[in-house]
């Protein structure tokens, strides 16, 4: 007979999840669940449902062992050329917590609380929360490639929890702009120790242009347009799709400025090593005393800086490619008393 288990959505709403669970010789050898806004609705959902398995006699015989990590690595080998570094990074890193050696069939709330009540004491709960996320995109994803049984419901039954007592969080959005003298003092600081890597040029564009590091040094001359003055964003960032998402967008005056000093000895504009980038930066706060500024800080500049010339929504997003006003307005930071009116 079927379960209707009542709960509480982050949203507030209340919901009811149905699951079924079929036994053989007291081993479970079928269970799925759906959630449903009322609880009648969940209530016919099972009665129909235990219906047609009994029909259509639904046992399925005992599944060999399988461990996370094998679908972990499962998935990575199939699906992980479609995703960026940092989603594979922590699939990967998944792969070294004692959860990833039990059976697919040992995933249960408890274990799950219990990894992340041990990954908060070294890392934040917004980071924690991409274990929780990529591991049951991990399992939804092969358990459909692959045919074994797995019941979400595991994820929805410990989120409640995961979220009530703080193990899990959203990510803290940072409002950190560059002060004038901040900015002065980099300038300086990275116009007297001239290098191979131009950081003096490669901070300004990214002020100018608001481009993301990973896209400044992926920027390819051919891809630019001279009469128009736009480039090409190959594989934008995307929650979904990004191999393919090109995408283009308009250079600030200043930012085509910086383009056009550069040599054309590469096919990409700035052939550097994004990483030696960020690692140069930090080192210079670092010598310089200023705290908490991240290269990435400089798009949230670039951004505020557009409006702060009074350009509308739309001329913003032709520069800093954001899909809609919510993503957008993560990176505009105005202080109320600049606000001429």
């Amino acid at each position: 007979m079927a379960t209707i288990t009542q709960y509480k959505k982050k949203s507030g709403k209340i919901s009811y999840r149905a699951l079924i669970r079929i036994a053989k010789n007291g081993t479970i050898v079928h269970m799925e669940s759906e959630t449903f806004d009322t609880k009648t609705l969940a209530k016919a959902w099972a009665m129909k449902r235990e219906a047609e398995l009994s029909a259509q006699k639904v046992f399925r015989p005992k599944e060999k062992p399988l461990k996370i990590s094998k679908v972990i690595q499962d998935y990575i080998s199939q699906f992980g050329h479609g995703y960026g570094r940092s989603k594979n990074y922590d699939l990967a890193r998944l792969l070294r917590y004692p959860l990833a050696e039990l059976d697919i069939s040992e995933l249960n709330p408890q274990i799950l609380i219990a990894h992340c009540i041990e990954r908060n004491k070294t890392a934040k709960p917004q980071t924690v929360k991409n274990d929780v996320i990529w591991l049951k995109t991990a399992i939804r994803t092969m358990r459909s490639v692959n045919g074994f049984t797995f019941d979400l419901a595991v994820f929805d039954d410990a989120y409640e929890t995961l979220w009530r007592e703080k193990l899990i969080g959203k990510s803290v959005e940072r409002e950190r702009r560059p002060t004038r003298k901040e900015l002065w003092a980099l300038s300086r600081y990275f116009y007297r120790r001239k290098r191979s890597t131009p950081m003096l040029q490669l901070m300004w564009f990214a002020i100018y242009s608001a481009r993301r590091l990973s896209e400044i040094t992926r920027l390819e001359w051919t891809d630019n347009d001279d009469k128009k003055a736009t480039g090409l964003v190959r594989d934008a960032k995307h929650p979904r799709l990004k191999a393919g998402n090109h995408k283009r967008f308009k250079y600030p005056r200043s930012a085509w400025k910086i383009v056009n000093k550069q040599p054309m000895a590469s096919k990409y504009i700035f052939p550097y090593n994004p990483k030696t980038i960020g690692t140069n930066f930090d080192r210079a706060c670092k010598i310089l005393g200023i705290v908490d500024l991240h290269f990435h800080d400089l798009r949230h500049e670039a951004t505020s800086r557009l409006f702060e010339r009074k350009l509308g929504i739309v001329d913003v997003q032709q520069v800093t490619l954001h899909e809609s006003w919510k993503t957008l307005q993560r990176y505009v930071n105005l202080n109320p008393g600049d606000v001429d009116i």
